[in-house]
Order: structure tokens, then sequence, then C-alpha cells
């Protein structure tokens, strides 16, 4: 466990990401980094005006994530983090762009950023991929009732889930685990939970 620094959940707006990072660090006692989504300037504005803000939004969080993984690997402890900065740049950005809700211009200046970023950063030792489809995701972000999430399409949630898939068939930058949620309650039920440890188990012990 030692040699394992950087542990990232990646998954769509409602997938259980954060439920399940925190579960983890507790369970592990690793160090965690969240989504800044509290503090986030740009957040509320972007949902009720998608156009006007995506590029400022998207470049919040890229930077922010940057920012986090530069932490992670000078520090000392294993750190679990809160969705992942390909995500940003794989569904979020593209998704944006191609509802014309950001500008091409906007879009290859974000991307070349990006590019600029990654080859400066390491991946994670373990990507951790939580799966859902549309009615738990639905479920989950009525559920927790956040304001600036009142406004989101149910077409917006299905390109971005079409775009998670395809993101995930075609990653190649290290170790990924697939956790298929759709009939899982690991918040709840501790048996699912002990489904989840076993699986993450078996991937860390393969990787050291």
């Amino acid at each position: 466990m030692k040699s394992l620094k950087h542990v990232a959940i990646a998954g769509n707006i409602g997938a259980g990401k954060t439920t399940l990072t925190e579960m983890l660090a507790k369970h592990y006692n690793w160090d965690v980094q969240f989504e800044d989504t509290t503090t986030n300037p740009y957040l509320s504005d972007f949902y009720e005006d998608m156009q006007r803000w995506s590029f400022n939004l998207q470049i919040y969080f890229l930077n922010s994530r940057y920012e986090q993984i530069l932490n992670i690997r000078r520090g000392e402890n294993t750190v679990i983090q809160d969705r992942t900065i390909y995500e940003d740049a794989h569904i979020f950005a593209p998704n944006l762009h191609d509802m014309n809700l950001m500008s091409t211009r906007d879009f290859n200046n974000y991307t070349s950023l990006f590019k600029l970023m990654l080859s400066q950063v390491q991946p994670p030792d373990l990507l951790i991929y939580l799966r859902c489809g549309i009615p738990k995701l639905v479920d989950h972000i009525q559920t927790r009732g956040r304001d600036y999430e009142g406004n989101m399409s149910l077409e917006y949630l299905k390109k971005l889930n079409e775009r998670y898939e395809d993101w995930i068939a075609g990653y190649d930058h290290g170790n990924l685990l697939i956790i298929q949620n759709d009939n899982l309650d690991f918040k709840n039920n501790p048996e699912d939970f002990g489904t989840v440890i076993e699986k993450i188990d078996a991937e860390i012990h393969g990787l050291f």
C-alpha cells in the first residue's frame, strides 16, 4: 500500500462518486481531494446560462484538478480524488462544444491547455469508474437536491453518459476498475460496500 499514491473515482453526475470517495478514504485511511463544488464561483451561474459560463467553468475545474494532481504526487500519503482531469477534457468540454454551448475558439484554447497540463502529470495508479444508468443518476440528483442542478435536462445527462462510456472504452492511461453501480447501495448496505472493497483490494494487490 506504501507505493500507492493516487486513486481516482470517475463517473457521471449523480453516480455516487463523492459518497464512495468518503467511504473509501475512511476504510483505507486515505487522504481526500474533493471536486470543488462548494466554493466554485462559476457553478451556479453555469447552470443558469451554460453558453455564457461554460469556458470559465471548465478552465476553473481544469486548473483545480491539475493543482490537485501536483499536490498528490508531491505528498507522502495515498490520496483518493473525486473526479479526474480526464473527465473535464474528454466528456464535459467536448459535450458543451457539441451542444453549441462553448465556441470552437474557446474549446480549442481549452484543449491546448489540457494537453500541455497532461504532459506534466502522471495518471492515477488506479482509476475506479462508477457506471450508472440514467434512472439511478436522476434518482441520486433529485435526492440530494442541489439547487444548481435543478435546471439540468435529461438529454444533457444522457449525452454525458454516452461520452463516459466512449471514454472508458478507450482509457489506456493506467489501471482501471469498473464498478456497476445500478444494483448497489454501498452507502446503506454493508454487504454492497464489502463487494466494492473486495474488488479494490484485488486491484491493489495486483498492482503491488
